[in-house]
């Protein structure tokens, strides 16, 4: 059975989520969105488990002032799993008179609807060619 629209949407708001939790610092609530055992690769490294998610949104956070922008989602699923991608813009906000985008990727993740919601258990960062 493909997704439904509320599942759609969920998830829609689990991107939007990790976004802003990553960047306002909030490590807590970014590893939130990951299932306790779920993982991340990128940003240098891989990070598996709640423990070093967190520990990867707190060094982000005191690296830098950003903002992540993604856009053309695209997921797909059973109502119990999906997959998804989306690009990403990665904007450094250090200079707040001239943003600059630091890179450009791709994001392709594996999701799991748990009893809290959609998570994600994978998410990895494709850098553009």
């Amino acid at each position: 059975m493909p997704l439904s629209i509320e599942d759609q949407l969920a998830i829609q708001q689990l991107y939007a989520r990790y976004n802003h939790n990553l960047d306002f610092g909030k490590a807590a609530e970014w590893s939130e969105t990951f299932t306790p055992d779920g993982t991340f690769t990128g940003g240098g490294g891989k990070f598996a488990g709640t423990e070093q998610l967190q520990g990867f949104a707190n060094g982000f956070a005191s690296r830098m002032k950003a903002r992540h922008w993604t856009n053309n989602l695209l997921v797909d699923g059973d109502g119990s799993i999906a997959n998804g991608t989306c690009y990403l813009q990665l904007l450094n906000l250090a200079d707040a008179k001239s943003p600059a985008i630091l890179t450009t990727a791709i994001y392709v993740d594996k999701l799991t609807k748990t009893a809290s919601g959609w998570r994600f258990t994978e998410r990895v960062v494709q850098p553009d060619a």
